[in-house]
């Protein structure tokens, strides 16, 4: 067997030739000798002729493949080169020329193999169909399925243009714990470990909120992170245990100023990436355009029920309106929550937007600010698109004595049953009392962004790693 080279050194890449090379006449020979590197992807011999595809990464499946041309005469080792498996590793260099039917090509005038593909490659263009193969091996996915590389691809754009929006309007990028020894920051379920050397139990972070407050309290005005998240909840279509979450804090700022910021950001990112607003989503129109739709919670019940609804209304009523609707009702639950359960289970999935969904009751939202208007309510908005929540975000609560009593009635909440209610945290407490300036906070979904960008209808399919169950053997 032929030693495997330690480096190889490509001179170019696929969609470099083509970029260099885009209208040569059949049977052109350039003169320009060129090394390349990539996986073999289809092969053909013709008695004398071998022709193989090889795909090196750097375009899509048109661009990022070239043909590469073997003669018996000239080609070393040419009985190799005919046997070689599809997915191996493989190195050209060799004159870029086009065949006499016109096909740009590399002439195979040296090869060394990279690697071996020692289990059978998928040899199709159309990628693999077996969605859970494709999840579990990506390895294997990003190079048959088109459409997986492009949602990759656009994912890491969106991250880098996310950044470079963010920074263009001041905000610094930091990067806060990933254990945390109090879960807090979103109701949610956390994931546990151990400590051993300090032993002591931590919590892998649900949201970065409040280190993130922290700082602000520190001085930095405008800070952001896209953190990976953890919660301990169920698997869906939407939900990935694991996923990436921008948050972004700005002193001085409201939920109106992250409404602004929301609304710029998903333009813009549709703008740079697709050219355009106007996108197709699951075969139906969205228009990201700015300025969304701003509706209230209330105002969006009473749309999709007919039902005027509110704080003040009975909570007896309020919990047979629930049940009319199916929605679960239970004995803790206040006011508050139960219109908070009646619109998500009779608005949200309707709503296409884009739409800023505002003005949420306290009893839910226990690091929001009080609205300045309505009492019992804070300043909160989710934003929601194609009938997913997509982002929220809040005029931030600041009177550490206010924070002190949503705290306390969310371990209320916990004792009562609810596994997704905070804790107190002290040190976030002391934090606020140092004094904590007006601020904005907004947290996205970056998973639920690419998705939308990308037309794609699971988590899955833009996560590249997304957690499964065990492979059964």
């Amino acid at each position: 067997m032929t030693e495997i080279p330690y480096r190889y050194e490509p001179t170019t890449t696929a969609a470099a030739i083509r970029a260099d090379f885009p209208e040569l006449e059949p049977g052109t020979e350039t003169g320009t000798v060129v090394t390349i590197a990539g996986r073999l992807m289809l092969r053909r011999v013709q008695g004398k002729l071998a022709f193989g595809t090889l795909d090196d990464g750097s375009g899509d499946h048109e661009t990022g493949r070239i043909q590469l041309f073997g003669l018996a005469r000239s080609t070393p080792d040419f009985e190799g080169f005919c046997d070689l498996n599809l997915g191996d590793w493989i190195g050209v260099t060799g004159e870029v020329m086009t065949t006499k039917r016109g096909e740009l090509s590399v002439r195979v005038d040296g090869w060394d193999t990279l690697a071996k593909a020692q289990r059978s490659f998928p040899d199709k263009f159309h990628g693999i169909s077996d969605a859970d193969m494709r999840y579990r091996q990506r390895y294997v996915d990003l190079w048959v399925t088109e459409e997986s590389r492009t949602a990759f691809r656009m994912r890491s754009q969106v991250m880098s243009l996310t950044r470079r929006f963010l920074e263009e309007r001041r905000f610094m990028e930091v990067e806060t714990p990933v254990f945390h020894p109090i879960p807090g920051g979103a109701l949610a379920r956390p994931f546990t470990t151990h400590h051993n050397a300090l032993d002591m139990e931590l919590f892998l972070r649900i949201a970065p909120e409040l280190y993130l407050k922290r700082l602000v309290a520190g001085g930095f005005e405008r800070v952001f992170e896209i953190a990976r998240v953890f919660r301990n909840e169920g698997v869906s279509t939407r939900h990935n245990p694991e996923f990436t979450m921008l948050e972004l804090y700005q002193a001085y700022g409201d939920y109106s100023d992250m409404m602004s910021i929301t609304e710029e950001l998903v333009a813009h990112l549709a703008m740079e990436i697709h050219g355009t607003t106007s996108l197709t989503y699951g075969d139906r129109e969205l228009d990201l355009s700015a300025p969304w739709r701003r509706a209230t919670m209330l105002e969006l019940i009473a749309e999709h029920t007919g039902l005027e609804l509110s704080l003040e209304t009975p909570i007896d009523e309020l919990r047979g309106h629930c049940e009319a609707h199916h929605v679960e009702v239970k004995p803790s639950y206040g006011p508050g929550k139960l219109l908070l359960e009646l619109y998500e289970k009779t608005c949200e999935a309707e709503l296409w937007g884009p739409i800023f969904v505002t003005d949420y009751p306290k009893e839910v939202s226990p690091l929001s600010r009080d609205h300045r208007e309505q009492p019992g309510m804070t300043e909160r908005f989710e934003g929601i698109v194609a009938g997913r929540e997509l982002c929220n975000a809040f005029s931030e609560l600041i009177d550490p004595a206010e924070q002190r009593l949503r705290f306390e009635d969310q371990v209320r909440q916990g004792d009562a049953g609810d596994d997704e209610a905070m804790a107190v945290d002290e040190d976030y407490l002391r934090a606020m009392e140092y004094g904590m300036p007006p601020m904005g906070g907004l947290g996205i979904g970056m998973d639920r962004l690419v998705m939308l960008l990308a037309d794609v209808s699971t988590i899955r399919d833009v996560v590249l790693f997304p957690t499964l169950r065990p492979e059964q053997p």
